[in-house]
């Protein structure tokens, strides 16, 4: 009794962006797209990304892990700390911190231990330090959230290096927790150097597996609005976020899963590779006119490190003349105030700090807009700062 009777989608070819190609679900297949499907998700599509996570993390079935997707990694995230985390538990959170994770461990009433980083990622020495002064008797935390440790650090842009990621995994291993390993701009990296491995595939190096839940996503190189994500970690994590799938949503849409496997096996995974190469040249492109922008509007005004992946920029508000930049006060009123009234919509960095607090920092997206609208915009952030450096001045006086 189903209305639908058929169903085609046209798509861009990866490797030439005018070839278009027309793809119709045979009627088995819209069967089964209109139908309720396994939580676990729809066969041929897992097994697709067994073999994606193979040649990107040289990871393989067998090893005691196993695949399940998600409505976006966001769900997953969100089922993987409702299966692990109890109320009031301390949970290790980088800091800055993806702001969509703080209301999840929030509303679990959790400890979020803030974890520091820099440019090189989490600071193993300060991950260190916080679990060898532990209090006794008091539960050490079982998980740690980092997003990503690969690279595009939503929202500073860092790239974790590969003996920081080692020694966080050696820290899981000594203090029994596991590591939840967000990257969703894994396939939007744009940087020169070699890729680093993942901690999903650094911990093939250790004496034992099971320590790294890993969540991707296709958001950012298909499509936001089509939902899905997919998780890769030990068997028993991915079990209990799929008996809480089967309690609250129970299963990814079919038609999602359908279309989605459909236009990546008519790829292949060589053409696949080709498709998330475009798409990072395309955001490296809009952050080189980006930076331009920065570099003419806000040099001696502000400072930070060219992303290498994703389509944020971190950087630090210099909002007075004081020769010591650890003294720059807070981006929370410029950015939510000032710039907001000038026409400028971007993030104060305390939405980014597990535990609230002031921060210099802001985040800002260049994903969308153009060029011209680059150069007004930062403009207008340029005046913001000029407006609230006169403002401290003036009060001084």
């Amino acid at each position: 009794m189903f209305p639908f009777t058929s169903l085609s989608f046209t798509t861009r070819s990866p490797t030439s962006p005018d070839q278009e190609t027309t793809i119709t679900l045979e009627d088995a297949e819209l069967q089964v797209a209109l139908q309720y499907s396994e939580t676990d998700g729809l066969k041929p599509l897992v097994d697709w990304l067994y073999g994606l996570q193979e040649l990107n993390h040289d990871r393989k079935t067998g090893e005691g892990w196993r695949i399940t997707p998600g409505c976006g990694s966001q769900d997953l995230i969100y089922k993987a700390v409702q299966c692990m985390v109890n109320p009031g538990d301390a949970v290790l959170v980088e800091s800055p911190v993806y702001g969509g994770v703080i209301p999840m461990f929030a509303s679990l009433h959790c400890e979020q231990i803030e974890v520091e980083t820099d440019a090189h990622g989490i600071r193993s020495s300060s991950l260190r330090k916080i679990l060898e002064g532990w209090a006794k008797g008091k539960p050490k935390p079982k998980v740690l959230y980092t997003v990503p440790p690969q690279y595009g650090c939503n929202p500073t842009g860092m790239t974790a290096t590969t003996d920081r990621r080692k020694e966080v995994i050696e820290l899981a291993r000594e203090h029994n927790f596991i590591i939840l390993e967000d990257d969703p701009y894994f396939y939007v990296y744009y940087g020169e150097a070699p890729r680093h491995p993942s901690y999903f595939q650094l911990e093939l190096e250790e004496p034992e597996v099971g320590r790294v839940v890993r969540f991707d996503s296709v958001s950012k190189i298909l499509s936001a609005g089509i939902r899905i994500g997919f998780a890769s970690g030990p068997t028993v994590i991915l079990n209990a976020i799929d008996q809480l799938t089967s309690t609250s949503n129970l299963q990814v849409p079919s038609l999602t899963q359908v279309m989605i496997y459909r236009l990546l096996s008519s790829w292949g995974y060589d053409g696949f590779a080709a498709h998330v190469k475009r798409v990072a040249e395309f955001y490296k492109a809009k952050r080189d006119v980006f930076e331009r922008g920065m570099r003419k509007h806000l040099t001696g005004l502000a400072e930070w490190d060219s992303p290498e992946a994703g389509m944020f920029f971190w950087f630090k508000l210099l909002l007075t003349d004081d020769a010591d930049l650890s003294h720059q006060g807070d981006s929370e009123d410029v950015i939510r105030t000032r710039a907001f009234e000038n026409g400028v919509l971007a993030v104060p960095g305390t939405a980014f700090i597990p535990n609230g607090g002031k921060t210099p920092y802001v985040r800002a997206s260049f994903s969308l807009i153009g060029e011209d609208e680059i150069d007004t915009a930062l403009q207008r952030i340029r005046d913001a700062i000029l407006q609230e450096r006169a403002a401290r001045k003036a009060a001084v006086v």
